[in-house]
């Protein structure tokens, strides 16, 4: 069944169950915010990047999970091709008429638009703080259509289903399932940039998650709006019980234990008292903010993580790596209506954090991007489409080549199966196109701009290797300064 319009709604209760080793909440101990598995976080590092002082970036990564559409996100409006996309998309098209035109600085002599509701993502690109990257998707090798149809290079493991796909999208390994995703490997590389060691590098507004988890690093939850939340009536001794409560806490964390289990046990508990209350204090005195957020859990997502950038120094943090889901986007009914009311949330969300990082005086120091495990069907099957391949994916920051499409925007023809009139060489089946650029490239840009050294990509992207030779002095497709 189709998820019916926006499903990120983390209310208090679904929050305590989705987050992870941020702090301990809830009543009782048993009941706790943590997962038994940040106790990797006491292991000992090995980080291949020192300490930078002042040298802060930050990557702010948008799951737009689901399966967004987003071939009706970026359109073109050429004549002869919005014609091929009009009658490929039939009752999913948007007239051409409500695109929003773009001006790319770097064009392939076509025009293009966007839809409708990125009403501030237009101006943004326009005014060069925001990119595209055409037709991006995950791939183990190069691929073309014959051989994705004899079988002779394989392709990511279980194509088309959305556990799979999310999941390679956040590991960077797609011929195989596994629980550790890139930008928690990106932590273990980096762990030592941060004189921090309390609070987690990766910091999530949306519960545990793969793409946060390393060998060694976990995320550290904050809620949309409370933000760090640690045990319940920790700090308040105006009932005795809580006092007693307090007293029994900190009498198991504060012995030295023998026992290594109970030793990382105890310190992992107290670690997570001290990041609450470290991490509550700079939200609680995070700056106002000149343009005001919406009230919604994406906006509200996106001001939380302006409130802990703000404080980026106080927390002793020079790397940062924050996610948010924003679920919803699986459009197979009433994608018109659907995705024009969330793309209007995800557009206002963006244009209002980044005019927080430039109110901070670090646009330039963060790096938003999106994430979604595949595109849809460019065919319509009746009122919505269906789950696809290769698709759209943008850029935002003060360091993005922006005003830009890169890659390539593939034609949006289909194959007449009929007659054997081979006009799309992308086009595999339902209007599903085999991406002409790799996650891996899209992926190896963002960590080489996080500050991972070339010679770790492989360890990130083991098959980066089909794609970019990290020995080459240019970027993997060049939508990022790495100045």
């Amino acid at each position: 069944m189709a998820n019916k319009g926006n499903t990120f709604n983390p209310t208090r209760r679904k929050f305590f169950g989705q987050a992870s080793c941020g702090a301990i909440g809830a009543t009782t101990l048993f009941s706790t915010l943590f997962n038994l598995k940040s106790l990797n976080a006491s292991a000992s590092f090995n980080s291949s990047v020192g300490a930078m002082p002042g040298d802060y970036k930050a990557l702010v990564c948008v799951l737009n999970s689901g399966g967004a559409d987003s071939f009706n996100m970026l359109v073109p409006r050429s004549a002869p091709e919005y014609a091929q996309y009009a009658n490929t998309r039939s009752n999913m098209a948007i007239n051409i008429n409500a695109l929003r035109p773009i001006n790319p600085i770097i064009s392939d002599g076509k025009q293009y638009g966007l839809h409708p509701s990125m009403v501030r993502m237009q101006s943004l690109f326009e005014a060069n703080k925001l990119a595209f990257v055409s037709n991006v998707g995950s791939l183990v090798q190069p691929i073309t259509k014959q051989q994705f149809y004899d079988g002779s290079i394989p392709i990511p493991l279980g194509l088309y289903s959305h556990a799979d796909q999310a999941m390679h999208w956040q590991t960077g390994i797609p011929q195989q399932r596994t629980a550790q995703g890139w930008g928690g490997k990106m932590a273990d590389l980096l762990y030592s940039a941060n004189t921090n060691q309390t609070i987690s590098m990766n910091i999530s507004l949306s519960g545990s998650n793969i793409f946060q988890t390393g060998n060694n690093s976990v995320e550290y939850t904050l809620h949309p709006t409370q933000g760090s939340i640690g045990i319940q009536d920790y700090n308040n001794t105006d009932w005795a019980l809580n006092t007693l409560k307090k007293a029994a806490i900190e009498g198991m964390v504060n012995p030295a234990y023998q026992n290594v289990f109970k030793k990382t046990y105890a310190n992992t508990i107290k670690t997570s008292i001290d990041g609450n209350e470290m991490l509550s204090n700079i939200i609680a005195n995070a700056p106002t903010f000149t343009t005001p957020f919406t009230d919604n859990n994406l906006s509200n997502s996106f001001q939380m993580i302006a409130k802990t950038i703000a404080g980026r120094d106080a927390l002793g943090m020079s790397r940062q790596i924050f996610f948010v889901d924003y679920g919803g986007w699986d459009h197979h009914d009433d994608l018109l209506n659907d995705q024009a009311a969330m793309l209007t949330q995800l557009d206002n969300a963006l244009y209002q954090f980044n005019a927080a990082m430039e109110q901070l005086g670090i646009a330039d120091k963060v790096t938003t991007f999106s994430l979604s495990e595949f595109s849809r069907t460019l065919t319509s099957n009746g009122n919505g489409t269906d789950h696809a391949w290769g698709g759209n994916v943008f850029i935002m920051g003060g360091a993005v080549n922006g005003r830009r499409m890169f890659g390539e925007y593939p034609s949006l023809a289909l194959t007449n199966y009929n007659t054997n009139n081979d006009t799309n060489p992308l086009e595999v089946g339902g209007g599903s196109l085999i991406p002409t650029t790799s996650a891996d490239e899209y992926f190896a840009e963002l960590a080489l701009w996080y500050g991972v050294p070339p010679s770790d990509l492989v360890t990130l992207f083991p098959n980066i290797g089909y794609f970019y030779d990290v020995a080459s002095q240019s970027n993997p497709i060049g939508f990022l300064n790495l100045g």
